[in-house]
């Protein structure tokens, strides 16, 4: 009890230390791998701009008021053949890159897939902003696709980033800014005000949107027989991004005959990518692998 008890007030002191008017601000210390290359991914200048100013702010686990985006490659001993760029989320506010992003690389990497973590910038209101880095950094990866050992590149996303990976996978322009698969992490997908995430579809599309533009970024209503196959997860219980955004992407793939794998799990919540805790870790891990391989084929 003792031991309890000082380890309380050693909590509370902190924490009080903390709060004190004029003491510096102490970060809890964060441990990820780190990627085999980081590239700066509009080294010239990016074509758009989303408005915002002053420096990046770096939480040692997420990143908010992102201006210059950067690619973060995780690279496997015997790649299989396959790519995967993944989309943080964060509600279009923040970029959660080493908890959605760099956490989970070992186990792709392990099983021969080249992992690139994209921290894009936020679109403030300019909802064309994320995209465009999605498709640089498309570019750049295909450029590099003989060098790291890859024939496909997918595309990943959690929450908001699942938002930003739909949106890769139903509204490319050309042939190459196609993604040949998507895998999401209890994403956003409709800016329906009934199931979306408010915040992420006020940040992406501003305050008072179109009802065009509302339905242009409702990605289950972009759905076609082209869209790439997808591996979808959920929970019945989260409260963040309700699993209808899930249900509504999966009956609209499966209305285009569209390949698609749906995992709604019972409870679990939301953001629980990168949580070792989560009671369906390895479910989601297990099925998600073999789905991998069949992508590799």
């Amino acid at each position: 009890m003792k031991k309890l008890i000082l380890f309380a007030s050693l909590l509370l002191s902190g924490a009080l230390a903390l709060a004190q008017p004029g003491s510096a601000v102490v970060r809890p210390v964060f441990h990820f791998p780190q990627p085999d290359v980081l590239f700066a991914l509009w080294p010239d200048g990016a074509p758009t701009d989303n408005g915002l100013t002053g420096e990046e702010r770096d939480f040692g686990n997420h990143v908010s008021n992102v201006t210059q985006p950067t690619l973060a490659l995780f690279l496997p001993e015997k790649p299989n053949g396959l790519a995967l760029l993944v989309c943080p989320g964060g509600g279009y506010v923040d970029v959660w890159d080493k908890t959605e992003g760099y956490a989970n690389s070992k186990w792709f990497t392990d099983r021969g897939i080249v992992y690139a973590v994209l921290k894009y910038r936020l679109p403030n209101g300019h909802y064309e902003v994320p995209l465009d880095d999605v498709h640089e950094a498309m570019r750049l990866l295909w450029a590099h696709a003989d060098e790291y050992g890859f024939r496909k590149l997918g595309i990943a996303g959690c929450s908001a980033g699942g938002h930003l990976a739909s949106t890769a996978a139903t509204h490319y322009a050309e042939p190459e800014q196609r993604p040949d698969f998507q895998i999401l992490f209890y994403p956003v997908i409709t800016m329906d005000p009934a199931y979306t995430h408010s915040g992420s579809g006020r940040n992406l599309l501003g305050q008072n949107p179109s009802k065009e533009l509302v339905e242009t970024y409702s990605n289950e209503k972009q759905v076609t027989p082209s869209t790439p196959p997808a591996f979808i997860m959920a929970n019945s219980d989260d409260r963040v991004v309700p699993c209808e955004n899930s249900l509504r992407y999966y009956e609209a793939l499966r209305a285009n005959g569209v390949s698609a794998a749906l995992h709604i799990y019972p409870e679990g919540g939301h953001g629980w990518a990168d949580h070792e805790d989560f009671a369906y870790r390895a479910a989601w891990m297990h099925d998600l692998e073999i789905w991998l391989s069949q992508q590799a084929e």
